[in-house]
């Protein structure tokens, strides 16, 4: 009989705890849980997490896939709402000062930034949260919705958005806006993620959706790979070499990854939708409500190493 060693050339790994560094196809035996474990590549893959109290769209989101921040948004009203986000469940932080929908956000959980939107005029609002409420911060110099952001609570970029359409980029210290450099082509209802030197703009519409992909660098934009798919109203997250975008019109549950020069597709989501909040990174993205009025969340978990149990006591 073939044996695990005869295929592998080494004896299984007896361990009181699971190693730090395995390899794909390492196998070994825990003691302490008495489990026959390994290690196997896992394709990418979006699961069911848990739903938002209230079913909305148009809201923005921040934070990471076990600290999320979701906050504004319709439905069935404009809403100044902030639901915050363990991994498992939502629960309710404290209300936006301004009510709005249609807005941008970028941050973390506990130091999060809220700019544009509508209320329904159209708003140069910014406000900042420290983890329970939300104060006033210095406005926005274009006052536009359907925008998109990326950064820190204190090194913030917001770009985009309808005012009417426009191009125009503001970047944040923290305390006041002062102009950036133009997009290369003026869009709203876009997707934005990564930093404020080192930021990325994604798809959006002119009005029709358009592919076309820009990267910031704390000055300018320049043209990065198209999308596979021309896509506005969709959510994004990460980084601008680690991008991923999900969702969008005609409510698609596509989405697609991004490695600093070209876009690849990846696992599908379960419900497709548009004017959705995104937060987290490209190996762990949270996707959550959207139209048609939806309270749904999705976690993304990218295709990599996984430790699986093959066998308990």
């Amino acid at each position: 009989m073939t044996t695990y060693k005869d295929i592998k050339g080494t004896s299984i790994e007896v361990v009181s705890s699971d190693p730090s560094n395995p390899v794909i196809g390492q196998i070994w035996y825990n003691t302490t849980s008495q489990t026959l474990k390994g290690l196997e590549f896992a394709a990418a893959s979006w699961a069911s997490g848990g739903n938002l109290p209230v079913a909305k769209d148009s809201l923005a989101g921040c934070g990471t896939q076990t600290a999320g921040l979701g906050f504004g948004g319709y439905g069935p009203n404009v809403t100044g709402k902030t639901e915050e986000y363990n991994g498992t469940a939502w629960t309710s932080g404290g209300d936006l000062t301004t009510a709005r929908f249609a807005l941008a956000g970028t941050g973390t959980q506990t130091a999060a930034l809220a700019f544009g939107g509508r209320a329904p005029s159209t708003s140069n609002a910014t406000e900042e949260y420290d983890g329970s409420s939300w104060t006033n911060g210095g406005n926005l110099g274009t006052a536009r919705y359907d925008l998109a952001g990326a950064g820190t609570q204190t090194a913030g970029l917001a770009f985009g958005g309808f005012s009417p359409l426009t191009a125009a980029t503001e970047e944040y210290n923290g305390t006041a806006w002062t102009n950036g450099g133009n997009l290369t082509t003026a869009r709203e209802q876009l997707a934005g993620c990564g930093t404020q030197t080192a930021g990325l703009a994604s798809g959006g519409g002119t009005p029709p959706p358009i592919a076309a992909t820009e990267e910031y660098n704390g000055t300018a934009w320049t043209n990065g790979g198209n999308m596979g798919t021309a896509t506005k109203q969709l959510a994004g997250c990460g980084l601008q070499t680690a991008a991923l975008v999900f969702g969008g019109t005609p409510e698609i549950t596509r989405t697609e990854q991004y490695d600093g020069s070209s876009w690849t597709t990846t696992a599908t989501m379960a419900l497709g939708r548009a004017r959705l909040g995104g937060a987290g990174t490209q190996a762990a993205g949270l996707a959550f409500g959207g139209d048609s009025r939806t309270n749904a969340t999705e976690e993304f978990t990218g295709a990599g190493p996984v430790t699986v149990t093959l066998s308990g006591s």
